[in-house]
């Protein structure tokens, strides 16, 4: 198996009649896909999703891929694929747009209809192309077939890819569910078709491949709700992602199975919903579902909230719940259904708004203690069974973590692909199709491109740095007063500690080392006062560290009269 090497360069030109891969996004992580093809001197691309921040990324809003590589290239892409409507496939398009708003989006009629929705509050009106399983459509010098995969969305695509290089089968996210909500199967029939013809490159699903065995079916999840249903005495709040459509059909009929009431709770996920009901793949019963500003007429024994926040996020409508930051407020006998599964560091978010909730008397049932979801993403077994059928010549596991990345190429080696022939790549590593092999021939920039509020790319590592200092150690300002020409002190030095634990009486014992710092560097002749600043902080956070133990941000003003 080949692998990057942390000193690759930059790819020498694509040869004639190679076909490129570079992988933007989802290698490595959980979120933010974005894979481009390149071939002829034209672009492809598959995905354009965003990651959303953790713990040690305060402030931050959303994180990006980097366009970095493509964006001297805008006028070359033939489009977008988008495979499914989720939002760490399709959150970043509009970022991508902003910078070209006229290149095309290529996908199926619930994710088209999601991303028009999210682009309207971008003011962007994109151009965008409806496919189907079994279309197949020309873009550029690229042929592409869209096969219907079942994911925890409707709509959901894998495309093959066709160029003179080879045959690229791109899965976006999948399973085999058997018994699908929908009726909607993933088409092993068209991927065996597809094998018949030769898969040059098969990129896959990797985010169950450590997982044995089958995905359970989705309708196992109907009698677990029936059942939390029967027993909730009081209102029940489910938190869910807001394009979990199948999931929220079930809530759906067993609210209207035990008389109750339905409201949507949070800007996405009334949107979402909205689409999905106009669309047809939503079935909701007449008068079932109603504004939220309703439901003071009802008794809580006839209540259901659906809203977000089921990873935890710090601003998502549960999460308000669980800090009592929020207009809905839990109450003793309250039931929270957590209808997700748990994306992979966000373990600590989710079980504090849990024990936030349980603190305030609500039963909380999630996936622990209850069989309250299944993953959209096929187990090993499924992948195993696809392998089999699909037989790439070449595999490049995608769309997970490095140790999910790993599971996924063993599970590939044991169907029969060749070790040289099983690529396991990162962001930015750039992957040659070239007479039949793939190979790793480069990587280009691909670090994270952090969204803070209006700011896109502003924010940096540093800035993010100095962010975790601030909350975890506090600030410490000091301001002196110097005449410019003699470099004396005339006004302070004066100390204020905000967040350090630090009491401002206490500096009284390091302020004559300061001055005596500063008064030496006058008669030294130094009176510049970036050079000065410098003394302040060093000498003041030598204090801090060696009483206190403590690292804050020192902040020093120095001013010159």
């Amino acid at each position: 198996m080949s692998h990057p090497h942390p000193e690759l360069g930059r790819p020498p030109a694509l040869p004639k009649g190679g076909l490129r891969v570079t992988p933007l996004g989802g290698l490595g992580e959980i979120g933010r896909n974005m894979t481009v093809f390149e071939y002829g001197g034209r672009l492809l691309i598959v995905d354009c999703g965003v990651l959303f921040p953790e713990e040690e990324q305060p402030g931050i809003d959303l994180i990006l891929p980097d366009f970095s590589s493509i964006r001297d290239r805008l006028d070359d892409i033939e489009g977008i694929v988008l495979t499914h409507g989720h939002e760490d496939h399709i959150g970043g398009v509009p970022y991508l747009l902003r910078e070209k708003p006229d290149i095309p989006l290529i996908g199926s009629k619930l994710t088209l209809a999601l991303i028009e929705a999210k682009l309207q509050e971008h003011r962007i009106r994109p151009y965008t192309l409806e496919v189907a399983e079994g279309h197949r459509e020309r873009v550029g010098p690229f042929d592409c077939e869209f096969v219907a995969v079942n994911h925890s969305i409707p709509d959901a695509l894998a495309v093959a890819i066709r160029t003179p290089a080879g045959m690229v089968v791109h899965t976006g996210d999948f399973k085999m569910d058997q018994l699908p909500l929908d009726n909607r199967l993933t088409d092993l029939h068209a991927f065996a078709r597809l094998s018949e013809e030769g898969i040059d490159l098969l990129l896959s699903d990797s985010t169950n491949a450590e997982v044995p065995g089958f995905v359970p079916p989705e309708r196992d999840i109907s009698n677990v709700l029936r059942q939390v249903f029967a027993g909730a005495r009081k209102r029940i709040i489910v938190a869910s992602f807001a394009s979990h459509v199948h999931r929220i059909q079930q809530i759906l009929d067993a609210a209207h199975e035990y008389g109750r009431r339905v409201a949507f709770v949070g800007r996405s996920m009334v949107r979402n919903m909205g689409i999905a009901r106009d669309l047809g793949y939503l079935k909701v019963p007449p008068g079932l579902v109603v504004d939220v500003k309703t439901l003071d007429d009802l008794p809580d024994s006839e209540v259901v909230l659906v809203c977000t926040g089921s990873q935890g996020e710090p601003m998502a409508a549960l999460s308000r719940m669980a800090n009592r930051d929020h207009q809905i407020r839990i109450v003793d006998g309250d039931t929270v259904i957590l209808a997700s599964s748990l994306i992979p560091g966000n373990e600590n978010a989710v079980y504090r708004v849990i024990n936030g909730l349980t603190r305030w008397g609500a039963h909380v049932v999630h996936k622990g203690n209850a069989k309250v979801h299944v993953s959209g993403h096929a187990s090993a077994g499924e992948l195993l069974y696809f392998y089999n059928i699909c037989r790439p010549r070449n595999l490049m596991p995608v769309h997970g973590e490095w140790r999910h990345l790993r599971a996924n190429a063993e599970l590939g080696a044991l169907t029969g692909v060749p070790h040289d022939r099983i690529v396991i790549a990162e962001d930015g590593v750039v992957v040659d199709l070239i007479e039949g092999k793939a190979k790793i021939a480069g990587k280009v920039q691909a670090g994270y491109v952090y969204v803070d509020g209006l700011s896109v790319g502003d924010v940096g590592e540093p800035a993010l740095k100095d962010r975790k200092i601030l909350g975890d150690e506090g600030i410490i300002s000091v301001f002196v007063v110097i005449d410019s020409s003699t470099g004396k002190i005339t006004g302070g030095p004066h100390v204020q500690a905000r967040g350090s634990g630090i009491e401002d009486s206490a500096f009284a014992a390091v302020l004559p080392k300061v001055t005596e710092v500063l008064e030496r560097s006058a008669q030294d002749g130094v009176v510049e006062p970036h050079q000065l600043q410098q003394l302040v902080r060093r000498t003041l956070g030598k204090w801090v560290s060696d009483t206190y133990r403590r690292r804050p941000m020192i902040l020093p003003v120095v001013v010159e009269v």
